[in-house]
């Protein structure tokens, strides 16, 4: 690429915002030229206003950039959007509706029949109902959105065993790390020593998202995967890592052995083998009867990559494994820059 494409990031004061920065200061496809924050810091330098919280000091480069409001007209096309759920709701279609490609961490538009609730790695082409959704809602521009950080922690090894065998029913249990809550999270004497056996709304994400994401795309339609999903979502006193417990029922048999061997030998489609962020390996299998671990684990593939474990019989149904992915890398910011390399890719983002 001769030229970076300008990019913004929308509520880039906040901690999902703050990784976007950390991630896209030395991109080699994008450059960040315009960030909105909270009226607290609009007018202001960046690196004066926000409140960091991540390894060291704000980028130079974007610390000196002065915070814009959040409205549409930023004088870029491509943005990131950290914005919390109901201003997203409200604010990415005004966005979209402008001509801004929106890619959002928010969860209002993952289930909308013409947004893509994309992860390059499990369901490039349903990049396709991009045209629709323009078409339907006469958007210049268009959303795509991120799974939920609990979805995407289990999501890959599920479409592996779909496409390899199909999937009947999975019961998944998930620990969910603390700075899943944002910042500044879960008070110390809810979460030290203690599980907490419910995040609002979770539940239900992790039921309805694989299902999408595991979907086929044809014709201008998402036709959701016809599995069922039981899911108990858990938070632990850990910081980073989402961990996620597994039991399914195939369509088609297989062994434990099977399913190690088809980990092992699966490869991400060709399409994004070659996106600048994306891992080597993409999944990681670990044969250790203790692991994956979320301290020891977490930061594979500069925290982009699942780690998976434990692949046994289940004597209720098939196969139980464990999976892990990094909630706030793969899981959100990088998640949604992988998501815009895809994009370039696939011609749907031009310099």
């Amino acid at each position: 690429m001769n030229k970076k494409i300008p990019v913004g990031i929308l509520a880039a004061t906040g901690t999902v915002g703050q990784r976007f920065v950390q991630l896209l200061a030395d991109h080699p496809w994008f450059e960040v030229t315009v960030i909105t924050g909270s009226e607290r810091t609009v007018g202001r330098p960046y690196g004066e206003g926000v409140n960091w919280k991540l390894l060291g000091e704000p980028p130079p480069k974007i610390a000196n950039l002065i915070v814009q409001p959040t409205a549409p007209g930023l004088g870029v096309q491509v943005l990131f959007s950290a914005l919390p759920t109901p201003e997203a709701k409200e604010l990415e279609p005004a966005f979209a509706k402008a001509g801004h490609i929106v890619l959002t961490n928010a969860s209002p538009y993952r289930m909308d029949p013409y947004v893509p609730l994309l992860i390059p790695e499990v369901n490039p082409d349903h990049t396709g109902i991009i045209p629709h959704q323009r078409e339907t809602y006469g958007w210049e521009g268009y959303i795509v959105a991120n799974a939920n950080c609990s979805t995407t922690s289990v999501v890959l090894p599920m479409q592996i065993l779909h496409q390899a065998y199909g999937l009947e029913t999975a019961v998944i249990v998930t620990m969910q790390a603390i700075s899943g809550a944002g910042y500044p999270g879960v008070a110390s004497m809810d979460i030290l020593d203690n599980v907490i056996p419910y995040i609002g709304g979770e539940d239900s994400k992790v039921e309805s998202e694989p299902r999408k994401l595991c979907g086929t795309y044809t014709s201008g339609k998402i036709q959701l995967a016809d599995f069922v999903v039981s899911a108990q979502t858990n938070r632990v006193p850990v910081f980073d890592g989402h961990l996620g417990s597994v039991s399914v029922r195939l369509k088609q048999s297989a062994s434990s052995e099977d399913v190690i061997a088809l980990f092992q030998q699966w490869q991400p489609p060709a399409v994004c083998r070659d996106l600048p962020s994306m891992p080597e390996p993409v999944l990681i299998y670990r044969p250790e009867q203790d692991r994956p671990q979320p301290r020891l684990d977490r930061d594979a593939g500069n925290g982009l990559a699942w780690t998976v474990g434990k692949v046994r019989p289940c004597p209720v149904n098939n196969i139980r494994f464990l999976s892990l992915a990094h909630n706030t890398l793969r899981g959100a910011a990088s998640g949604s820059v992988l998501n815009a390399e895809l994009l370039v890719n696939e011609g749907f983002i031009t310099s």
